[in-house]
């Protein structure tokens, strides 16, 4: 009751926190999150799960910024796939049909499963190279027909 009564009255003793022991960390930045690449294929995972949804951690690829989620341990041989360029990797990372494969320094792997670019766009990581291609939608006659009855 006497901390309440002294709360009220504004005669409370005001002790600062300090900051010796102290485990909070602050809100994660984006600027913040990006990859750093020489690391083992454990730690790489844990940034980019410890990241994942916000802020994301990210890395440079083709001169844009792209958000690595969905991560896991591969724990298999080097998948086949094809290569792609990550700025400051030791090793290309690989596209593969299960999603990109990346290296850690000691050569185990780690599987990436979403991609998101700066646009806000996100793909499956196995469809980074198909991501350009559109494909036309083509009716049928009886569904051009069904399409100018409803306009």
């Amino acid at each position: 009751v006497e901390a309440v009564h002294l709360i009220a009255d504004g005669k409370a003793p005001r002790i600062p926190q300090p900051k010796e022991g102290a485990t909070y960390e602050g809100i994660q930045k984006k600027e913040n999150a990006e990859i750093s690449w020489n690391q083992p294929a454990a730690a790489l995972h844990n940034w980019i799960r410890g990241h994942d949804k916000v802020p994301g951690a990210w890395a440079t690829i083709d001169g844009q910024v792209v958000t690595f989620y969905g991560s896991s341990l591969l724990d298999a041989s080097v998948p086949a796939g094809q290569e792609l360029v990550i700025k400051g990797a030791s090793r290309p990372g690989l596209i593969t049909k299960n999603g990109l494969v990346i290296f850690g320094n000691d050569g185990k792997m780690v599987l990436v499963r979403n991609l998101q670019f700066e646009d806000g766009k996100m793909i499956p990581a196995s469809k980074y190279f198909s991501a350009d291609e559109t494909t036309a939608l083509e009716l049928t006659d009886e569904e051009k027909k069904m399409a100018e009855d409803i306009r």
